[in-house]
């Protein structure tokens, strides 16, 4: 779920009039707007496909059946998906030039987002999944790279500018779009049509991107990516994950425990490998990530604040869309409305982090972090105190104290982690951040919906969802109580700007 800084005017109004300048430099070309179009079109596609997926995984499970765990998989299988190929999405950039790379990847996204649209069964629809958050993955990284490319380093604040806004209104109406999709049923799609959507989208996206996007060459051609180290990655992460949401339906055998400790040592012989390739010892492979950040405490503190209020999130977004849905027969459009003030009030949130940032500093993350708890922590005891009684408007007041909090992290959080981080290690820094996102989501995913579906049971009435959710949130604000914990590890202040 994105955020946003601060309003700006629309993209279709910078289409039609580019703005003006009040210096000497000259109006920036429509066709760079357009080109910067389809740059957000990618960004925008992956972040509604994450949030319409998780408004819509009940109704999908309804209708293709499948046990509880088929909830967790559909949105866990992209994130883990996405992690890992984050890793090496960015690289593919430098190697083949960005250009040729986000119109594969977007191109792939497509067609996977077809073959997710017909799956016939949930197990179809976890692999198309996986595959969408695998070309997503090749697909995302290029997109800053390309605004520079577009608009040069003069020009970019006008591009970040419209970007935030961009992702903070697809933020808002994601899983409202998601809902009524799903409950419009169009030509009998269902579900389907948030899937679909993407067929139009991609194919206009991939003509403008062949038109306007600018063809720059690679920025380091013949180089080789190193498969080993993401075979590394992806079965570390899974062996995490897998047993974390499989083991409650299993009852937890020997295996499931010793897998997830087998896991984090694949993920250790991972940070072994790039330490080895960053000394040069494997010719022109150049390591994933640049092991020398992996020895600054604040930096490592920050992708454990990146997992637990991340995981908190994700966990947050399961528990409630599971208890709306399949506990009190909400309909998919029905729950997006009720859980609107979230992202409503993290713009909100966001605003005030932004003017806060410079004097407070890490404080930010303190404030939002404590009051997204304890939002939801007023969450919990109306849930207890309501029941089976629970009504979307009890729960609009706890909710939004809870978006505005996460708000206040999401602005600071990633330029705080940084901030210790050398302008020649950011790149790398950077994109590990970035895949730890995804990891936190998935992890978020499973130890929450281990906890809500644990207590669910073979319940069926809407006070058993109820409690069960209660018992969820309260995992949530455990997250975030670790995430505050760990901020104190972080510098006082993000870096200076320009």
């Amino acid at each position: 779920m994105a955020t946003t800084t601060a309003p700006s005017p629309p993209p279709t109004a910078l289409l039609k009039e580019p703005p003006a300048t009040t210096d000497e430099t000259p109006p920036i070309p429509r066709r760079v707007w357009l080109g910067f179009l389809v740059v957000i079109t990618a960004a925008v596609m992956d972040l509604l496909d994450s949030t319409i997926a998780q408004t819509a995984a009940p109704a999908i499970r309804a209708d293709l059946g499948g046990s509880y765990t088929s909830i967790e998989w559909i949105s866990a299988s992209y994130t883990l998906a996405l992690a890992v190929g984050l890793l090496v999405g960015g690289r593919l950039g430098d190697l083949f030039g960005r250009r040729r790379v986000l119109l594969i990847g977007m191109a792939g996204f497509t067609g996977a987002s077809v073959l997710c649209a017909l799956a016939p069964s949930t197990d179809a629809l976890i692999a198309a999944r996986v595959l969408q958050g695998a070309v997503g993955a090749i697909m995302l990284p290029q997109g800053f790279g390309l605004i520079r490319e577009l608009f040069g380093d003069a020009g970019q604040q006008k591009a970040f500018a419209v970007f935030g806004p961009v992702m903070g209104m697809s933020a808002v109406l994601g899983p409202v779009l998601g809902g009524a999709l799903v409950d419009l049923d169009l030509f009998g799609t269902g579900w389907r049509a948030i899937f679909l959507v993407n067929l139009p989208i991609g194919i206009a996206a991939i003509w403008m991107g062949r038109r306007y996007l600018p063809d720059v060459p690679p920025s380091a051609p013949g180089g080789r990516i190193d498969l080993p180290s993401i075979g590394l990655a992806g079965f570390g992460v899974f062996a995490v994950i897998y047993p974390l949401i499989e083991g409650r339906e299993l009852g937890w055998p020997a295996w499931s425990v010793a897998l997830v400790f087998a896991g984090l040592g694949v993920l250790a012989a991972f940070g072994v490998r790039q330490g080895k390739l960053a000394r040069g010892g494997d010719g022109r492979r150049a390591p994933l990530v640049d092991p020398s950040i992996l020895r600054r405490r604040a930096y490592v503190g920050g992708l454990v604040l990146v997992v637990c209020f991340i995981g908190a999130m994700g966990g947050m977004i399961l528990a409630l869309n599971v208890m709306l849905q399949a506990g009190l027969g909400f309909t998919p459009l029905e729950c997006g409305v009720a859980t609107i003030a979230i992202p409503l009030t993290a713009i909100l949130g966001s605003i005030t982090s932004s003017v806060l940032l410079e004097r407070l500093g890490r404080t930010t993350i303190h404030i939002g972090t404590a009051t997204m708890a304890t939002g939801l922590v007023l969450v919990d005891l109306v849930l207890r105190d309501a029941g089976a009684d629970l009504s979307a408007w009890s729960l609009a007041a706890p909710l939004a104290l809870t978006g505005f909090g996460m708000g206040m992290v999401f602005v600071p959080m990633f330029d705080v982690i940084l901030a210790g981080v050398l302008p020649t290690q950011l790149g790398s820094a950077s994109g590990l951040l970035e895949s730890v996102q995804q990891f936190g989501m998935s992890l978020g995913i499973a130890v929450v919906g281990t906890v809500l579906f644990d207590v669910v049971g073979d319940g069926t009435s809407a006070a058993v969802f109820v409690r069960a959710a209660d018992h969820a949130l309260l995992v949530a604000v455990g997250f975030l109580v670790a995430a505050f914990t760990v901020t104190w590890w972080l510098p006082r202040h993000a870096r200076e700007q320009g």
